[in-house]
């Protein structure tokens, strides 16, 4: 039989979605089948598989031991940070979060009760996450390290039972203690976890308080192991927050079933993988990319995942990436574009590539933020594999729009995602909700019902779902991005709804100016504004920063690229402005805080994003622009 075509997996998935994800269903065990598979009897609400009973942690875990391949490396934990490689079978992982679900069982966690994980990068982290889908308990990450202020809301949003944390993480050049930002966050919290359960690094201790703290080795170790308890398709998985544009964080829910069919279905139609290939998601467990590909989509495959504590470069050099793939045969990378550019701006010529057996390797995607074309040809050059863009969401918890390697791989257009992925019916719309022509740039938006593992709603916020996502466009899902399809239905997100830069009355993306900016073979990576302007409303300037070793005179450099905004996008764009600098200032996740660095520029009072890598940096910034 003839395998489909993208286009027409994806018109199936569309014309008959219940039939589609019916089919993608039988990959996961269900304890009980479902009684429909999709329910949208209270638009704009939707269930999927409702009545089904699984449970996630089984399909990761048990299952995988029971078919007899309870010896394949499931997860290979690898910290530069520490120095340590460390292997854990299917088997022993599973051992390893039975027992630690068994300590959160007699700590009274039970099915539906929330726990918040504040963790660096340890397995340990990955084992809470599984540990609490196996009793049906809802967890809420957030990233190791975040501000005491942040961690509190989230507390007091989720009202977690109990939080599991570590006693520092680990940056290069300095340690994170954690317990002054706990402590910081319970004091502003309103709401009081019953325990907190610590795991204790060697870098850093933390101060237990009788009553309230326990000692998380001491806990595994005599707690008796957990089963398995199943849960409905439509019961919670987690919570995990994201920014909302009052300051109030948004609790995206996800639910279980959903969630373990369209993972499971993606790692191979989307990524290309088979069940025992190595897939490594080089991103934090405290954002969706790490809940998605670093824990649940390989386990629920059967693939080895790669949990690495480490960064691009500086742990130790620009090779480190390419000596995890080589040690670890990792056969599919998977990391934000920020990353690249770090590794590109370091090492421009990739002599580092040249010291690593690489042949596992077969393919590199790029997801988190816009993929710009120069980013890309470079790792193409570098690494001999296709290189492949796609585009989702924390709300969407798996790709939107992706070149499917596991479907039919497509020509590769740089700048692109390729197509929507089956299962999602994406439009572009003008300011009215009307569709708009191949070429032009509108809103980007989806269809309703939104396909499994998309967020249901927000968690205790169903106003807030309806208004954030749903409102503006009836009928559809929000996205806030901006870009535009093309005649061949590929699709090109260019920024933000709210990086559109009006000038004179037109209006341009950010991601258009920056891929200009981008080409010029100095610079390493850089960021488009819109800044006041009384006459045109608005006008770009750009950020560029310079690649290693490039010396340039500021003045000669602008002027190159005014010109080649000027040759590539046009006089239109009144780009006349742009200035060197350091760095750019960006979230832990690597997202350029446009924002942020527009208010400073219009003079505008701003506060610096929670998520920020480093304040210091916004500083800079103001600097720079003082010195204009």
């Amino acid at each position: 039989m003839t395998p489909p075509t993208h286009a027409e997996a994806h018109a199936r998935s569309l014309r008959d979605p219940e039939a589609f994800w019916a089919e993608a269903a039988e990959g996961i065990d269900w304890s009980r089948r479902w009684d429909t598979v999709l329910d949208a009897s209270k638009p704009p609400f939707v269930r999927w598989f409702p009545g089904g009973e699984l449970n996630t942690c089984h399909n990761a875990l048990d299952r995988h031991v029971d078919a007899g391949r309870g010896d394949q490396r499931a997860l290979v934990y690898d910290s530069p940070m520490v120095g340590r490689v460390e292997t854990f079978s299917f088997r022993e992982l599973r051992d390893r979060v039975a027992a630690l679900a068994g300590a959160l069982r007699d700590l009274g966690i039970g099915k539906g009760d929330r726990v918040l994980i504040y963790m660096p990068m340890v397995p340990e982290a990955a084992m809470a996450m599984l540990a609490c889908a196996r009793l049906g308990a809802i967890h809420s990450v957030v990233f190791g390290g975040f501000a005491a202020r942040e961690l509190a809301t989230r507390i007091d949003d989720a009202q977690p039972v109990v939080i599991l944390t570590a006693s520092c993480g680990l940056e290069p050049g300095r340690v994170v203690a954690y317990q002054p930002l706990l402590e910081g966050a319970l004091e502003i919290a309103a709401h009081a976890p019953r325990r907190v359960v610590v795991l204790q690094r060697e870098a850093e201790a933390f101060e237990l308080r009788p009553g309230r703290d326990a000692d998380w080795a001491e806990l595994a170790a005599a707690a008796a192991p957990a089963d398995c308890v199943p849960v409905q398709a439509t019961d919670p998985l987690y919570i995990l927050y994201t920014s909302g544009t009052t300051g109030v964080p948004k609790g995206v829910v996800r639910d279980n079933g959903g969630h373990a069919v369209a993972l499971h279905w993606s790692l191979r139609h989307v990524y290309g993988m088979e069940p025992g290939q190595v897939f490594w998601a080089a991103s934090d467990i405290g954002w969706v990319v790490g809940h998605s590909y670093i824990v649940y989509a390989p386990l629920l495959f059967g693939c080895t995942s790669i949990l690495y504590e480490g960064k691009p470069v500086g742990t130790p050099d620009a090779g480190a990436f390419w000596r995890v793939v080589a040690e670890h045969g990792v056969n599919a990378l998977f990391t934000a574009p920020t990353a690249f550019r770090a590794i590109k701006r370091e090492d421009p010529e990739a002599k580092w590539v040249g010291r690593y057996d690489l042949s596992s390797l077969r393919t590199l995607f790029l997801a988190g933020e816009r993929a710009d074309p120069d980013t890309v040809a470079w790792a193409e050059r570098a690494l001999s594999v296709p290189v492949i863009d796609h585009w989702w969401q924390t709300e969407t918890g798996w790709p939107m729009a992706a070149n499917c390697r596991g479907i039919e791989p497509l020509p590769v257009k740089h700048g692109s995602p390729t197509r929507a992925v089956p299962g999602y019916d994406v439009r572009v719309l003008d300011d009215d909700g009307a569709e708009l022509p191949a070429g032009e740039t509108g809103s980007l938006v989806v269809a309703l019902p939104l396909p499994p593992g998309c967020l249901p709603t927000l968690w205790n916020n169903d106003d807030g779902f309806r208004s954030a996502y749903l409102e503006r466009f009836p009928g559809y899902y929000q996205t806030a991005d901006a870009g535009y399809e093309d005649t061949d239905g590929y699709l090109w997100i260019m920024s933000r709804t709210d990086d559109i830069i009006n000038v004179a009355g037109h209006r341009l993306s950010t991601g258009g100016l920056e891929e200009a900016l981008a080409g010029h073979p100095d610079v390493a990576e850089c960021a488009v504004i819109g800044v006041a302007d009384s006459l045109k409303g608005q006008v770009p300037l750009g950020f560029v920063v310079l690649k290693a070793g490039a010396e340039r005179e500021p003045a000669e450099l602008v002027s190159e690229l005014v010109d080649r905004v000027r040759e590539q996008v046009g006089p239109v764009a009144a780009f006349k402005r742009a200035l060197v600098v350091e760095r750019l200032p960006k979230t832990r996740s690597g997202k350029i805080l446009r924002g942020t660095m527009r208010k400073i520029a219009d003079g505008e009072s701003y506060t610096a994003p929670a998520t920020i890598d480093d304040p210091a940096v916004l500083d800079e910034i103001a600097a720079a622009l003082a010195k204009e």
